[in-house]
């Protein structure tokens, strides 16, 4: 597949270098000569300086025979007229903008995107997909992350080990033995800066994070099991009234009428806007590096903080702030991947990737065939696929412990017919299951290699 990525930030170059690991033709187009010099020294992909948006960049970069054009610069309106002029003359079949500004987002100018007007096949928002990042961490006290897969019947939950884990040390091979009623298994283990894809004889460390799937109904369950039986947040407070911290405090209002919500904001105006826009959230004007406005929210008496203004240092200093006054848990907003392995050593509980989400819908349009969804994990360097197996597939009519299946790809859960299935070895998977599977990234190709045909995966 021929690709064009227009914007080299930290979206664009993430995109291109799993695209390009999986022998895809990729360009890189980026108006910032430095940034384009830095990713062309470490990236395996094309890469041209330019404006995105003018027609001889694009058709420089290959626009005639492009399979899909991806565009992610930092610029909606460089986005949006990039995908006009890959439609209107180059006839790029797929198009995919990221649109920050809410006014584009209006329900009332859906009919811009039409074909015959601004044609654009997947517009991304990335502070709702942030907020909705966000509100699905909460639904689930004690995980770091949480994924639905298999129309919610099925979800794959990322914790970190402490020390009340109670089967820290226990080989993985053990824990159907030792709950043999649960559906749970571990798909993959982040130790340090490597991310495993475990074997039956592995076992886990205090400080490990961990992801496992298990059947919805069995989410407290297997929550306790790895020693998280936190309940859910009653009073919260949310640092940052940007877009991400509106859209999450009015959806929090709309689905959660118990919860004690508080806003801070240093800017008059948008507080004075938050305001009048939410009905049962507390808005104060001021800082949240400063103590005694977070005395003033009752810090150390609220459940939860989230810190999602635009500034990384203010939302870290914010989270270690709270932490110290007693706040049970700290969720942190950060954009520059330099920051995240250093907040579990700081203390923050959990750290909020907008690339991470961003990413991970951008790869749902990419991947066809017969992906139901996907989930881009630490960073990119894991996959998590929900696929439905074909009566051609090799998955299909043999036992898994059978399957010879390439080194860093683990089947996680099978649904069929609404049934929840946690593989053992003499499983067998039938033609339309649905395959919830978890994939290291350097085995991406391994995985389309072998499933290519017969799932008609990408």
């Amino acid at each position: 597949m021929r690709v064009i990525i227009c914007g080299a930030g930290q979206v664009g170059s993430n995109i291109a270098r799993q695209l390009a690991g999986e022998a895809n033709d990729v360009t890189l187009i980026d108006s910032d000569p430095n940034i384009v010099r830095k990713r062309s020294d470490n990236l395996d992909v094309r890469c041209i300086v330019g404006n995105a948006s003018h027609p001889d960049v694009l058709a420089n970069a290959g626009a005639k025979s492009a399979d899909m054009l991806i565009a992610v610069t930092y610029s909606d309106e460089v986005n949006m007229v990039a995908c006009q002029i890959g439609h209107s003359i180059f006839e790029i079949p797929e198009k995919i903008a990221r649109v920050r500004h809410q006014s584009y987002l209006d329900r009332a100018w859906v009919d811009l995107y039409r074909e015959d007007h601004l044609p654009i096949d997947l517009i991304i928002s990335p502070e709702i997909e942030v907020a909705q990042a966000i509100e699905r961490r909460l639904e689930v006290p004690g995980a770091l992350d949480m994924f639905r897969f298999g129309d919610d019947k099925l979800r794959v939950i990322s914790v970190r080990c402490e020390d009340n884990c109670p089967i820290i040390n226990t080989p993985l091979r053990q824990l159907t033995e030792i709950f043999p009623d649960l559906n749970i298994i571990v798909l993959g283990i982040k130790r340090g800066e490597k991310l495993l894809v475990p074997r039956s004889e592995d076992h886990m460390l205090i400080n490990d994070e961990v992801y496992f799937v298990c059947d919805a109904n069995h989410t407290d369950r297997a929550l306790a099991v790895f020693g998280h039986e936190e309940t859910g947040a009653r009073r919260m407070v949310i640092t940052g009234g940007g877009n991400i911290g509106y859209f999450l405090a009015r959806d929090l209002e709309r689905n959660h009428p118990e919860l004690q919500l508080k806003v801070i904001e240093v800017n008059k105006e948008r507080a004075r806007y938050l305001a009048d826009q939410l009905s049962r959230t507390t808005v104060i004007h001021g800082s949240a590096l400063d103590m005694d406005i977070l005395n003033e929210v009752n810090i150390g008496l609220s459940e939860a903080m989230i810190a999602v203004s635009n500034d990384d240092e203010v939302n870290i200093l914010a989270s270690l702030l709270a932490k110290r006054a007693g706040c049970k848990v700290v969720m942190t907003l950060v954009n520059n991947p330099t920051y995240a392995p250093l907040l579990g050593g700081l203390g923050v509980d959990v750290a909020v990737s907008p690339r991470e989400s961003t990413v991970s819908t951008i790869l749902r349009r990419i991947r066809r065939g017969r992906i139901i969804a996907i989930h881009s994990v630490q960073d990119g360097m894991a996959e998590i696929v929900e696929a439905e197996a074909l009566e051609t597939s090799p998955l299909v009519g043999t036992p898994i412990s059978q399957i010879k299946l390439p080194t860093g790809i683990l089947i996680g859960a099978i649904l069929r017919n609404d049934q929840v299935i946690i593989p053992r070895g003499d499983t067998i998977i039938e033609a339309h299951d649905r395959v919830v599977t978890f994939v290291a990234a350097d085995s991406v190709r391994k995985l389309e290699k072998m499933f290519s045909v017969s799932l008609d995966y990408f």
